[in-house]
């Protein structure tokens, strides 16, 4: 995995060489979510140095088996509203890490993306506590101050890709927001595919999705797994997690893809295109 990559390149930018002085031992739940917890405990069992938690799922469910072992988390959205940290200037206990989230509206900005829809579905996967809590605590607000509707669509499984994209075309939604997961980011390209099918705008969070998909935006994610790897130099050499604040972004990415806005018909609006990162011609 190209995020795999890029992490343990900043391994080694701190001196750290896999297979050298550092063993890693990596545990993946190849799509059954169900199972994060015994995997966790797994990994806690071999006594390990350090615990990285790569998702919301990994990182409660590592949290959950130890209070000792400290624990270093990237991409969680809100690690303080999930409950990992009391704060993010002072963590607490034993974990700390790396959030995808940056002050402001997060639904709002990426309504703001497709300015013309009245109806935009929201692809969320409800295993994911992080998406239980950004429905409950934005979705509704933002609904009624941007007079959209959001319906939501969910899926915890790839096989249940196809039958949320269904119930989006069903509604008749404009437009699809796709929440960030482990689950669709694995499956990309059917998740681009499955836009495309149903000529749906889509959304995305990660700068993978622009490769067929029409806008994404949000953090530089490979920027925070370089990050991570200052974190675990920093534990390894004696530092306590809870002395190490949770860093928040601080690059962001915004990706339109004018192959893909053309097969949909549209036009980007020329504010939008000033504004984009990068535009995929």
């Amino acid at each position: 995995m190209p995020i795999l990559k890029v992490f343990r390149e900043g391994l080694r930018d701190h001196g750290w060489i896999e297979g050298k002085n550092l063993i890693i031992d990596y545990r993946y739940f190849e799509g059954h979510p169900e199972r994060i917890p015994a995997l966790a405990a797994e990994l806690v069992a071999l006594k390990p140095d350090l615990l990285i938690g790569s998702n919301p799922q990994a990182a409660v469910a590592l949290k959950s088996a130890t209070t000792t072992i400290p624990i270093v988390f990237v991409a969680v959205f809100d690690p303080v509203e999930l409950g990992l940290v009391q704060s993010l200037s002072r963590p607490g206990g034993n974990i700390t890490g790396l959030a995808t989230y940056a002050p402001g509206d997060w639904v709002a900005k990426r309504i703001e993306l497709v300015p013309s829809a009245a109806k935009i579905a929201i692809l969320v996967n409800p295993g994911n506590p992080m998406h239980k809590l950004v429905l409950a605590n934005e979705v509704p607000s933002t609904a009624s101050k941007l007079g959209v509707a959001l319906p939501i669509v969910e899926t915890t499984t790839a096989e249940e890709l196809d039958s949320a994209f269904a119930s989006a075309t069903t509604q008749r939604a404009d437009a699809m927001i796709v929440f960030g997961d482990t689950l669709t980011f694995v499956e990309a390209p059917r998740v681009i595919a499955l836009a495309a099918k149903h000529h749906l705008p889509a959304v995305y969070l990660f700068r993978q999705f622009a490769d067929g998909g029409l806008i994404a935006y949000g953090p530089d994610v490979a920027d925070l797994f370089r990050r991570a790897a200052g974190y675990v130099d920093k534990i390894l050499k004696g530092v306590k997690p809870s002395d190490l604040p949770v860093e928040q972004p601080t690059k962001f990415e915004l990706v339109i893809n004018m192959k893909t806005a053309k097969a949909l018909g549209l036009t980007v609006p020329p504010s939008l295109l000033i504004r984009a990162d990068e535009v995929i011609e």
